[in-house]
């Protein structure tokens, strides 16, 4: 298993220009949920080993099989559960799905989240992840909706997502104004750890949840297609990893719900919960 630095969001778009491959399309008002939105929407936030996969008639019928480890949010489930629409990593992998969450990286989603189902749906066998996650038909879906951060690897106690996640699912049960309080006096305490990199990261990515809704996700890519060459080239180097030499797209285009389409759009007005 490896790590894999993320790119901008800016070069995550060439992807798609370069191999004439788009993931999905949202309706134009679709915003990605900020990390302490989806902590705030998410019933169940799950710390996981991943142990194997259940396998389906096609890919997206998979189900994922992990082990609970602890609740962040919701009850912690006894035994395993599976999570539908999500596998484990192809054993010989010579795309180099295998990748590890950026453990630095704590604004956008896994980058397998951005070149098949608009959510990460592959993982090395053994990882541990926080995954977010609720009941939909009585069976285990990701929540958050597409390029959410729904399932991160943290690997270590300490991890910055981890530590993050229990913040912000904190700070979602109190009432607003008391919750940007109590986000901006961790916010100046990390911020005051002037030789911890990791703090001054986290810092940074309270200020954001203190800075509000994200810009709408078609807002987003159309002013990072007006950027330069060099995230042009940043993302022919993602490409050259996550897609094949003889350019075939890595999954086809789904809609959330994992029903292949390629005209579904993901309606974002619907509530991204999933049913309890």
């Amino acid at each position: 298993m490896k790590y894999y630095h993320m790119a901008s969001c800016a070069a995550l778009v060439f992807i798609g220009l370069a191999t004439s491959a788009q993931a999905c399309s949202v309706v134009d008002d679709y915003r990605v949920p900020t990390n302490l939105e989806l902590a705030e929407q998410t019933p169940t936030i799950l710390l996981a080993r991943v142990i194997d996969e259940i396998e389906g008639e096609t890919s997206w019928d998979r189900k994922l099989l992990v082990q609970p480890i602890e609740a962040i949010k919701g009850g912690l489930p006894e035994g395993t559960i599976e999570i539908v629409g999500s596998g484990l990593v192809p054993e010989s992998d010579e795309r180099g799905f295998g990748l590890l969450s950026n453990p630095y990286e704590l604004e956008q989603a896994h980058p397998l989240s951005y070149i098949g189902g608009c959510i990460r749906y592959m993982f090395p066998k053994g990882t541990t992840a926080l995954f977010f996650i609720g009941k939909e038909d009585g069976q285990w879906v990701p929540a958050g909706g597409p390029f959410s951060r729904w399932a991160e690897d943290v690997l270590i106690v300490d991890a910055p997502w981890l530590r993050l996640t229990r913040l912000y699912t904190s700070a979602a049960d109190l009432p607003e104004q008391e919750r940007a309080e109590f986000l901006g006096r961790e916010m100046a305490r990390l911020s005051g750890l002037a030789d911890d990199p990791v703090a001054q990261l986290m810092a940074q990515d309270i200020a954001r949840q203190l800075a509000g809704p994200n810009e709408t996700w078609n807002a987003i890519m159309q002013h990072m297609i007006g950027l330069g060459p060099e995230n042009e080239a940043a993302a022919d180097a993602i490409a050259e990893l996550l897609i094949g030499d003889d350019g075939e797209e890595v999954g086809d285009d789904v809609s959330v719900d994992g029903e292949l389409s390629s005209e579904d759009s993901v309606d974002s007005k619907s509530d991204p919960r999933p049913n309890s």
